[in-house]
């Protein structure tokens, strides 16, 4: 089985919500909402990767440094698409431009209480969950 490598950002706003991305038509599991990140390039470190694909997505850059590892996601999509996902996730809380859907077809700011509204991608769902606790312990 082949093992994709990618890399997603919680990019989290002064009020403690974070932008979901919804994966726009033409594109695998389109109209479902996703952390904004992409595919680990050949070279290229994830957090290389992440400030890339953030910078191509939604016109933003970062340092790299500002960055907060959050946790590791571990998904089987074999059945369905014959790959297994391994995305490091990261905290973002400081970066410079205003978010745009530049390769999504819309973006939304949620609290990860709420982030059950959206039609989430299922490899989602266990970082949601982490999210929910993290997010009430720091309160």
């Amino acid at each position: 089985m082949n093992i994709l490598l990618v890399v997603a950002a919680a990019i989290v706003s002064p009020e403690g919500e974070v932008l979901l991305a919804q994966r726009p038509e033409g594109k695998r599991l389109a109209g479902k909402w996703e952390f904004p990140g992409g595919k680990v390039e050949q070279g290229e470190t994830p957090e290389k990767a992440l400030a890339r694909e953030l910078h191509e997505e939604l016109g933003i850059t970062l340092h790299t440094a500002d960055l907060e590892p959050f946790w590791f996601l571990s998904h089987d999509y074999g059945a369905e698409f014959g790959f297994h996902l391994l995305m490091p996730v990261y905290i973002l809380r400081k970066w410079q431009g205003e978010p745009r859907a530049l390769e999504h077809a819309a973006l939304v700011w949620k609290t990860p209480a709420a982030m059950h509204e959206l039609d989430m991608i299922e490899a989602d769902a266990e970082l949601i969950e982490r999210m929910k606790v993290t997010w009430a312990a720091s309160k």
